[in-house]
């Protein structure tokens, strides 16, 4: 799952980042590469927070939505990938059945999408909840 990101640089400290889709998640860093990784690490927190917490995953909206908040105009953008597997809230495995073209389904938008498997279903799963 790719996560929009700004990134924001004042003379005299490191690179401030906000991630506009999780209201409340920043990161820093001292060059860029830093704050990009550490914004990685940042999110992947802050959604087990939510999720430990019982609060719903706020939904991603498009790209556009951001640059056109006058808030954000002076940022650099960048996207962040997250595999949602990442989270390190207790897993439990289960086993399910799906017919075979869905799981075909499942794994084409997965391997589209950089994502593994499970990640693509916890995030289907929790977009759906959250509605």
């Amino acid at each position: 799952m790719r996560y929009p990101i700004v990134i924001h640089k004042d003379p005299d400290n490191d690179y401030g980042v906000t991630v506009p889709d999780l209201p409340g998640c920043f990161s820093a860093g001292d060059t860029m590469d830093d704050a990009i990784d550490m914004t990685r690490e940042a999110i992947i927190s802050h959604i087990e927070t939510l999720l430990m917490d019982g609060q719903p995953i706020p939904d991603k909206r498009p790209l556009e939505v951001h640059l056109a908040d006058e808030y954000y105009a002076d940022g650099i953008w960048a996207l962040v990938d997250v595999d949602m597997s990442e989270i390190t809230v207790e897993r439990v495995q289960v086993n399910i059945e799906l017919p075979e073209p869905v799981l075909a389904m499942i794994d084409e938008v997965a391997a589209r999408e950089k994502e593994t498997r499970s990640g693509l279903l916890t995030r289907a799963v929790l977009s759906h909840i959250n509605r």
